[in-house]
């Protein structure tokens, strides 16, 4: 047994844990999407939005993740699907993105909600997958979903490059094969790319397929209010009145 989980950095509660900080953060979003809107480039305004609020290297990964421009926030919103529209759907599911986030959301890391309302983590892959405690339990939340939805096939897409992908493939497989359910799995060399071309229902929080892909679904949010987890959660802009 390991004793990995994807839990907070060591001085994240500084960055994140305080009021203060949390209503820094929320201007510099708020600045950040004023940018975009207006055409600026998303390195171009960070670093001016970075700069402005002294922000630290995580806080500006958070800053960019929770970001977007009025005309994304309105397309991405157009192609989101309610749990309702997925029966008898295939969906294909970006594989290390949903992993991890619900790794790192089980491990009480902070989670960050964006601009489009999508929550994103700090954790990233590097090159290598490492399965933790949490792996398990993640794989269990999306099965839940795949059963309470009634989709009639899940396809999970991994990185190929990245180590150990062919390894979490076999677990999941495995899985699935035990609790019947209708999975397959792809490596793919570009997954983002196949995932934003297919002209099915796709489920990631990334932000780069979500501007390309043509359905999309909020897995996260729903799993959050659906199984009453447990978040660490940072709301990363305010509330229209």
């Amino acid at each position: 047994m390991n004793n990995r989980n994807r839990g907070k950095n060591t001085g994240d509660d500084t960055l994140f844990g305080s009021e203060k900080q949390i209503g820094k953060l929320k201007l510099a979003v708020r600045d950040m999407q004023y940018l975009l809107t207006r055409g600026y480039a998303e390195k171009a305004s960070s670093d001016l939005v970075g700069n402005r609020y002294r922000l630290k290297t995580r806080q500006i990964q958070v800053l960019r993740g929770a970001s977007a421009s009025e005309g994304q926030i309105h397309d991405r919103k157009l192609k989101q699907h309610d749990i309702s529209a997925l029966k008898n759907k295939t969906i294909y599911l970006d594989g290390f993105n949903v992993l991890i986030l619900l790794e790192s959301l089980l491990s009480e890391a902070y989670i960050f909600e964006g601009v489009d309302g999508c929550l994103r983590d700090l954790s990233g892959v590097h090159g290598t997958y490492k399965r933790v405690n949490q792996t398990q339990r993640a794989i269990e939340l999306v099965a839940a979903f795949f059963q309470k939805s009634q989709v009639q096939k899940l396809i999970w897409i991994f990185d190929q490059p990245v180590s150990n992908s062919g390894r979490i493939k076999q677990i999941i497989l495995d899985f699935a094969i035990e609790n019947q359910l209708d999975w397959d799995v792809e490596l793919q060399f570009s997954p983002d790319k196949f995932l934003a071309e297919s002209s099915d229902v796709i489920i990631s929080s990334d932000a780069w397929i979500l501007d390309h892909c043509k359905e999309w679904f909020n897995l996260i949010g729903y799993l959050i209010k659906e199984e009453n987890l447990f978040v660490n959660m940072i709301q990363c802009y305010e509330e229209q009145v």
